[in-house]
């Protein structure tokens, strides 16, 4: 057995290098993504920026390349992942990864590849990150209903990552309409993008309930399930995100009244659904604080408190732009501090528990057994 004070005793394989992994990606992306929105223009920040965009396309060429090794020599570990309703679900951040880069492409990468080989590379990680998301929104639910046999006790944050990939999609993809020809081909994409939004929003809706009441009536998470409470921050950042970006394309793409009414949907949709996010970080936060003092460690779940983080950053830079407003930029810097200090805390975590042979094992290895330590009484309270 490998202690934390043993040094790597084997080498490392792919046998179980599941689909979680591309959460690394996720969330080094999204550091490159957020921070370059941010109200104050710090010297030297952006060349940093693509730099760390440049390490998320690396680890996403990595990872495409150990799992595809994955799939051709343990076949058997891979299906055996889909039939797990502990790791299923995390196919839908293979779609987020794609997507994650190639947004971060346009945004920052350009400094570096060029504007021509960022819309050519966004466009090829859109496309495959917009069809390996959809194919997630449907197989993995579809497989939760006919193979997984899930019960309602067994709901975390997770379940939303298949369904959060279309979101992520539309959030993305107004940054290729104004490479796009005008008319026909324009519009198109921003209103499939605004068809993504309502899939993946009505799809969360449906979802997110479930997760709501397990977490009101089934006590907390296991400890190192904690951390995905923020994925529910994802849904919520990226949409406000989406709706921003749609308000910032659609004048002159979509016909007026439909061209202001994107402006109008930014803000009177973006505004609720960040208060919301924000009783949200609240409430996982002090779950995290909870879980922290009962003897959590660091796991791959720790990379949860960045994608959906830098979602929210994005969000109030997006609420920031069409309201004019500071309260939005101020909090937009002081997510980003939190995104970075999360992302750091990951890495570090990361590359110390793979040279310790920790961490290459299933996802599913943390289960949704409740803790022994925990225990409701007759009366419904938690001790």
């Amino acid at each position: 057995m490998v202690t934390a004070a043993q040094p790597l005793a084997y080498p490392l394989t792919v046998r179980d290098l599941g689909p979680n992994w591309y959460a690394t990606v996720m969330g080094t992306a999204v550091v490159a993504t957020a921070g370059a929105a941010l109200p104050p223009h710090i010297p030297g920040l952006r060349g940093v920026l693509a730099g760390v965009w440049a390490l998320s396309l690396v680890l996403l060429l990595a990872l495409l390349a150990g799992r595809g090794v994955h799939w051709a020599r343990h076949r058997e570990r891979a299906v055996a992942h889909l039939l797990d309703p502990a790791t299923a679900p995390f196919y839908g951040c293979l779609a987020m990864a794609l997507l994650a880069v190639g947004g971060g492409a346009l945004t920052v990468g350009r400094d570096w590849i060029g504007l021509r080989s960022a819309v050519a590379l966004d466009a090829v990680l859109f496309t495959a990150g917009t069809a390996v998301g959809l194919a997630a929104a449907v197989a993995v639910p579809y497989l939760m209903a006919v193979r997984h046999r899930v019960e309602p006790g067994q709901a975390t944050p997770v379940w939303l990552l298949p369904l959060v990939a279309p979101m992520v999609s539309a959030a993305v993809g107004p940054g290729l309409v104004p490479h796009l020809p005008p008319g026909q081909a324009r519009e198109t994409l921003l209103l499939g993008c605004f068809a993504l939004f309502g899939l993946s929003l009505l799809a969360t809706l449906v979802m997110l309930p479930l997760v709501f009441a397990r977490s009101l009536t089934g006590g907390p998470l296991p400890l190192a399930l904690t951390p995905t409470l923020f994925l529910v921050l994802g849904p919520l950042g990226q949409s406000t995100t989406a709706v921003g970006a749609f308000a910032d394309v659609a004048p002159g793409v979509v016909p007026e009244p439909y061209g202001e009414g994107f402006g109008v949907l930014a803000v009177l949709y973006g505004v609720p659904v960040m208060g919301f996010a924000l009783l949200w970080f609240c409430l996982a936060a002090a779950h995290v604080v909870r879980a922290r003092r009962h003897g959590m460690r660091f796991s791959m779940t720790w990379w949860s408190f960045t994608f959906p983080v830098g979602t929210c950053v994005t969000g109030a830079e997006a609420l920031g732009r069409h309201t004019g407003l500071v309260a939005y930029a101020g909090p937009a810097v002081l997510l980003f501090a939190v995104l970075v200090a999360a992302w750091g805390t990951a890495v570090a975590g990361t590359v110390r528990g793979l040279l310790r042979g920790e961490l290459l094992a299933a996802p599913g290895a943390a289960r949704l057994a409740p803790r022994a330590v925990t225990a409701r009484t007759t009366s419904g309270a938690v001790r």
